[in-house]
């Protein structure tokens, strides 16, 4: 088994799409991206100043994808991670856990100081993400308004 991992670009960035729309739009998330929709988020997000992405390959085929961007703190560089997206097939194997920590160790050699996410409460992602050492942030709230 051959498992490569590569940049994001807007050469490959049409896989992503239909992975993603596969992922979300399936259990536990139940989304409903269509192809526009998927297209442009994931398309604005390459564009994103500071973008940093990578494919993850098993086989030459995509099994999933990472991205977010860096932004300026008081501290130095955060990144955003953005969207961690795995084929449902291999979800729980351990392929999650790999292709989250080579971007914490790219982020390291790139001197990016944290790394900051948002996810549902309880479920699979939080689960995930703590297993990954990750913690909620005392300092921090997610507010929201509807319009």
């Amino acid at each position: 088994m051959t498992e490569i991992i590569i940049p994001i670009t807007s050469e490959n960035l049409e896989q992503c799409i239909e992975l993603y729309m596969d992922v979300f739009n399936s259990e536990p998330w139940n989304e409903s991206w269509t192809y526009e929709t998927a297209k442009e988020r994931l398309t604005d997000l390459l564009h994103t100043p500071k973008f940093l992405g990578f494919l993850f390959n098993i086989n030459n085929n995509l099994a999933g994808f990472i991205a977010g961007n860096s932004k300026k703190s008081y501290q130095g560089l955060t990144f955003y991670l953005a969207e961690l997206c795995l084929n449902n097939e291999i979800q729980g194997k351990g392929y999650g856990s790999k292709i989250l920590h080579s971007l914490e160790n790219e982020l390291k050699k790139r001197d990016i100081k944290s790394l900051y996410l948002l996810t549902a409460n309880g479920g699979l992602a939080e689960t995930f993400y703590r297993k990954n050492d990750y913690v909620v942030n005392e300092h921090r709230i997610v507010m929201k308004k509807n319009l």
